[in-house]
């Protein structure tokens, strides 16, 4: 392999998953793709980045119950009948394998290791974090009241397991389904982010 590979990033609320992505993309000089995905989705889509954003807050629907009773896409086509968090997933889902598509890049959430699982090369990474280091982050980087913090913790986990879980075959933050899981607590967002590019080029130089 001459390049390397696409990254796919899953984390846990607080553990700093995101900064780290950003910090393993600029070392790797790969694009990065977070936030950026809404507008991607919304392009593809032809809904609004608004209206988009909108949707990832709400508990996600029928999509596959649809697929799951026989009903297909038949009908679906451009969004008739469906449900809008289903669009926002099918959208992100589109836009996701275009963005790998173009080449290596590091991609943060949105089921993103799921929806490349049968990607020849891609590396999937899972952050995770012990609950006071989480904490300490939140309360810092994001100004949440500490005495609110586990609970804003274990809600975003929820919110993102159960939209995770709901639209895949496959567990949030099971370490089977990705190729390394690690504590960000341990080394912190620059030695996480240099393990994982280290990962990535000694897979870069096997494969």
């Amino acid at each position: 392999m001459n390049t390397y590979p696409i990254i796919t990033i899953s984390r846990q609320y607080g553990s700093g998953g995101r900064l780290i992505g950003k910090r393993l993309a600029e070392e790797l000089e790969l694009p990065f793709y977070d936030k950026d995905l809404i507008t991607r989705a919304a392009e593809v889509s032809g809904l609004s980045p608004e209206v988009i954003a909108a949707a990832e807050d709400h508990t996600p629907s029928s999509l596959l119950y649809t697929l799951s009773t026989g009903g297909g896409l038949a009908g679906l086509v451009g969004g008739v009948g469906m449900p809008l968090g289903d669009q926002l997933f099918l959208a992100q889902f589109d836009a996701i394998r275009k963005i790998a598509a173009e080449g290596p890049c590091v991609i943060v959430g949105r089921c993103s290791n799921y929806v490349l699982k049968d990607r020849p090369g891609a590396l999937h990474f899972f952050i995770h974090a012990d609950l006071e280091s989480r904490i300490e982050r939140i309360t810092r980087e994001y100004g949440v009241p500490e005495k609110e913090a586990e609970a804003k913790i274990a809600k975003t986990d929820k919110r993102r397991a159960t939209y995770y879980n709901h639209y895949t075959s496959i567990k949030w933050g099971q370490a089977k389904n990705y190729h390394l899981s690690v504590d960000s607590a341990a080394l912190g967002v620059e030695g996480t982010a240099a393990l994982l590019r280290d990962f990535a080029a000694a897979y870069r130089k096997r494969h």
